[in-house]
């Protein structure tokens, strides 16, 4: 039961806060922590003492009810709690990067003089005002999510407010149109066939087999694409499968079809680059068309290097400066390059512009494969999203399984997009860079060499 003290003409309470003291180790002791006040607010004292019993009783009703926050906890200062509560969060690498970049580069700077306690709806309404008036929509989105994670875990996890300041209600005022996504441009099959052959220009058989791969596995780019060893490509895949029970299952399964499998993504990571599992660990296997296998088998004889596809000058692509080395001129075009011995630079001849991708990222081409598979009509949705590395919901994500016929229409379907639309339309294809040997798998390759492993088991 709270006490309550008359002191001259100011009244105190004091009550136990649920705490107890610690000895010289840290442990806590029997002898317990008291909390006190003098008044319902700082500088407005009690009126008489019914009043300083029943805000003790409150405070006691706090702690039995798990919503108390001692007041030493209270006076955490936000940049003190945006360090804390990073460390204690488990993310992958890349999105603890991307949290720390939010925290560190709008978050601890606006709220560098508050104590974690002192942000009050208001408060936090003016943030939200600020953000959205200096950063983009999705940027400010994802500000602001971070700060709605760190506010509830204050409450929840950490006991450092007794309630959120962000208040959620029906909107009022004025009315602003929902954000829809953007509208997606035609891709006819002759832009992305303009695409690969500028990709050829620029990078050779590399860049124009990069774009049909895309364009016809819906691999991720460019992490999975960049991370795609030659173990794991076609011509070697499933025999050069490290996991046994893998292999043994994809030896029946894929013996009549060429096949790869998506185990890897790269991307950067503190300035070094690294490999970790894909995106929502979507480990999956990839049925690819004939001309494709064909396509990749040309580019491993072409070189000795563990990975699929190298970068201008021999060395892994994840090690190149993608977009605007790459991806930019291949979509928005570049003027010629003339001989010019002193500064070393690849002679080459004007890349044109093509105009349905002007400001599209490289991602538009795995939206075009999930369009046209979609456009087949006979395909089931759940080898689809499957080939995609996504899962169905619910009871249908349940009961849905990949079988081989269905394996074998995408690969049907796919050889005859390219046969119809691009062999049959007379558009150029590249040459292959050597004769296409008759039996590539002489030695099984290394895997996982070159970059250190993250996230992945």
């Amino acid at each position: 039961m709270p006490s309550v003290e008359v002191r001259g003409n100011s009244i105190r309470v004091k009550w136990w806060g649920g705490e107890y003291h610690l000895d010289a180790d840290g442990n806590p002791t029997k002898k317990k922590r008291y909390e006190s006040a003098s008044g319902p607010e700082p500088g407005v004292p009690f009126k008489d003492e019914d009043e300083a019993y029943a805000y003790g009783l409150d405070r006691e009703s706090d702690v039995r009810n798990n919503r108390h926050r001692p007041r030493t906890s209270s006076r955490m200062e936000m940049a003190e709690y945006c360090d804390i509560w990073f460390e204690g969060i488990d993310l992958r690498v890349r999105s603890n990067r991307t949290y720390k970049s939010r925290l560190n580069a709008v978050i601890k700077p606006y709220w560098r003089t508050w104590t974690v306690d002192q942000i009050t709806p208001l408060d936090y309404a003016a943030f939200e005002k600020y953000v959205t008036g200096r950063y983009s929509a999705n940027y400010t989105k994802a500000v602001l999510t971070v700060f709605r994670m760190m506010m509830d875990d204050a409450v929840v996890k950490y006991r450092l407010r007794v309630e959120t300041p962000i208040v959620e209600q029906r909107r009022r005022g004025r009315y602003q149109k929902k954000q829809v996504r953007r509208v997606k441009r035609e891709l006819p099959i002759r832009a992305i066939h303009q695409l690969a052959v500028n990709a050829h220009t620029l990078w050779g058989y590399p860049g124009w087999s990069y774009i049909w791969t895309v364009v016809f596995t819906g691999m991720r780019p460019p992490g999975e694409t960049c991370g795609l060893q030659r173990g794991f490509c076609s011509p070697y895949w499933p025999e050069a499968e490290p996991d046994r029970e893998v292999r043994q299952e994809a030896l029946q399964r894929y013996q009549k079809m060429p096949a790869l499998r998506v185990q890897y993504q790269t991307y950067s990571a503190d300035g070094a680059s690294v490999l970790a599992a894909p995106k929502y660990d979507s480990w999956r296997t990839i049925v690819i068309p004939p001309f494709l296998h064909q396509m990749h088998q040309a580019l491993l004889s072409s070189h000795d290097k563990p990975w699929l596809f190298l970068s201008m000058t021999g060395r892994p692509l994840w090690a190149a400066n993608f977009k605007p080395y790459y991806w930019y001129p291949i979509r928005d075009g570049a003027p010629e390059r003339k001989p010019r011995p002193r500064y070393g630079r690849w002679v080459r001849p004007a890349i044109p512009k093509v105009e349905e991708m002007a400001g599209e990222d490289l991602y538009r081409l795995r939206h075009w494969h999930k369009a046209k598979l979609d456009e087949a009509g006979d395909i089931p949705r759940v080898a689809i999203e499957g080939r995609m590395g996504h899962e169905l919901p619910g009871v249908e994500g349940v009961y849905s399984e990949v079988t081989v016929a269905m394996e074998e229409r995408i690969v049907e379907y796919l050889q005859g997009v390219w046969e119809k639309e691009v062999v049959g339309a007379g558009l150029w294809v590249a040459p292959f860079p050597t004769s296409l040997p008759d039996d590539l798998l002489s030695e099984a390759p290394p895997l996982f060499s070159g970059l250190p492993v993250l996230e992945y088991e």
